[in-house]
């Protein structure tokens, strides 16, 4: 045994003193369940301030979790699972759209699932995909052992992509894809794909290899649909039919996630766990009524929402806990992104990337992780909200964009806004910063010229509904041999 090493009298000395050495985290290979919503923004949880809305299991896990507070993603929402499962700017991989075939990821990704997978993690996805429904493009094909998937970018969103009996009722008893399947379902979407997940970890905890879990929800994306109970303590308050049904669907998200942390401590899980709670984009439906009048919704005095390139369409939640592990009730204040989860995961499985995959953007987040308060590197982000019309994309450069650096946004290539001072971004100082002004729009000329040649979905034609991969797919299961009803496996106790 070799004693004469530094590290060696470095943890004797922790030791003598009473002070725990913490293990490294890289190629720890904990368990990984991220758990990401649709549309739901920073101003839409109780611990961010909102008064109304009510999310205990949501407020309990962020005392006790590590809280990125200046984390960001795109301002929509297949672009931000893009880069989730890439580890690159959405439009590097071809997502430029949530739409129009701009939302199919680049087929020679070499995903996030994949790379765990390749270290021995099991994989499954519940919820929503949005990244292709043809089949190469499918999670199935993409890194994932087992999907629970509806299509298009929301359920019932028949003539985008999703099953066609979906149609009639989105978000109870839906037609979804398990697997190589296409099945019928009973329930509300939410509890469904959360009993899925449940369910799938219970029979994939008694392995050895661990597993990763990526709870994707359509919720609270419109339309703003949940059980009665859950609207009816808003519309008794006096809001309108569609603040009662968007804030439902976010206290059914919070009572799922406290189910779900309940049975992963019933099983002695946490501790072998990272659970993560993010959100996809900014917020949606910012403004409804309250007894007739109208009023503006909490959004944590950020402006802009969901397809905006302001604070609120990109700043997001997002709430890490790996009990006995991470740090509780701890901030990291370094500017974070999604782009970071690839190379973060890797790190935490142990990952041997390939050489011939894409090149990955993001940062790992280890070492934020193992101290808050380390040199995190300068860093500019690249934001544009995409969605241009067919044929207009160079008349979109400086529209719907951004560039973020820990201090500073400039927007549309000519606001500037000092976020350090003024994170609601009140002032435009510009005139007054003409050196950053000119610095920013240097970067984001660079980063534009560097996306084109890998924006491979541009130019397609237009799909109609019936011509949908999943309707086509659907239509010959429906002849061929019907669809069969599907619930998840009963948990025992």
């Amino acid at each position: 045994m070799i004693i004469n090493h530094p590290r060696f009298f470095v943890a004797a000395l922790l030791l003598l003193i009473g002070v725990a050495q913490a293990e490294p985290l890289s190629g720890s290979r904990p368990n990984i369940i991220v758990v990401i919503t649709d549309d739901q923004g920073m101003g839409d949880l109780s611990c961010m301030g909102n008064e109304v809305v009510r999310t205990p299991n949501i407020d309990a896990f962020y005392a006790k979790s590590v809280r990125f507070t200046d984390f960001h993603v795109s301002p929509t929402c297949a672009p931000t699972r893009a880069s989730i499962m890439s580890g690159r700017p959405p439009f590097k991989v071809g997502v430029t759209h949530t739409i129009m075939q701009r939302e199919r990821m680049a087929p020679d990704v070499f995903t996030m699932p994949q790379a765990l997978q390749s270290a021995g993690y099991k994989t499954g996805l519940f919820g929503k995909w949005h990244l292709g429904d043809e089949e190469e493009y499918l999670p199935q094909n993409r890194g994932f052992d087992e999907v629970l998937m509806h299509g298009s970018g929301g359920i019932g969103q028949v003539k985008l992509g999703d099953f066609p009996p979906n149609g009639d009722n989105p978000y109870f008893d839906n037609v979804l894809l398990h697997n190589d399947t296409i099945v019928q379902t009973k329930g509300y979407c939410t509890d469904l794909f959360f009993d899925a997940a449940t369910a799938w970890i219970a029979e994939e905890k008694e392995s050895d290899a661990p597993y990763f879990s990526y709870i994707s929800l359509n919720a609270p994306h419109a339309p703003l649909i949940v059980q009665e109970s859950y609207q009816k303590r808003f519309l008794e308050l006096g809001y309108d039919k569609g603040t009662a049904g968007r804030y439902g669907m976010i206290e059914n998200i919070d009572d799922n996630f406290g189910k779900l942390l309940s049975q992963l401590e019933k099983w002695g899980e946490r501790e072998k766990t990272l659970v993560i709670f993010m959100t996809d984009n900014g917020a949606t439906h910012l403004s409804g009524k309250l007894k007739g009048e109208k009023v503006r919704h909490f959004n944590a005095n950020l402006r802009g929402g969901k397809n905006s390139p302001y604070e609120g369409g990109t700043h997001v939640p997002m709430f890490w806990q790996w009990q006995g592990v991470l740090g509780e009730g701890t901030d990291i204040t370094a500017l974070t992104a999604h782009l970071d989860l690839y190379p973060t995961f890797a790190a935490l499985a142990g990952v041997d990337l390939p050489d011939t995959m894409q090149e990955l953007e993001g940062r790992s987040l280890l070492p934020l992780l193992e101290d808050p308060g380390t040199e995190w590197e300068h860093r500019e982000l690249f934001i544009h909200c995409g969605r241009w019309n067919p044929g207009k994309r160079d008349d979109f450069k400086y529209k719907k964009c951004a560039v973020r650096t820990p201090n500073w946004r400039l927007v549309n290539n000519s606001e500037l806004y000092h976020i350090g001072n003024d994170p609601s971004e009140t002032i435009d100082v510009a005139a007054d910063h003409p050196k950053v002004v000119e610095r920013l729009r240097k970067a984001y000329d660079a980063w534009w010229l560097s996306t084109l040649p890998l924006m491979v979905n541009e130019g397609l034609p237009a799909v109609r509904a019936e011509e949908q991969p999943l309707a086509l797919r659907y239509a010959k299961q429906l002849e061929e041999k019907g669809i069969p009803d599907w619930a998840p496996s009963e948990i025992s106790e």
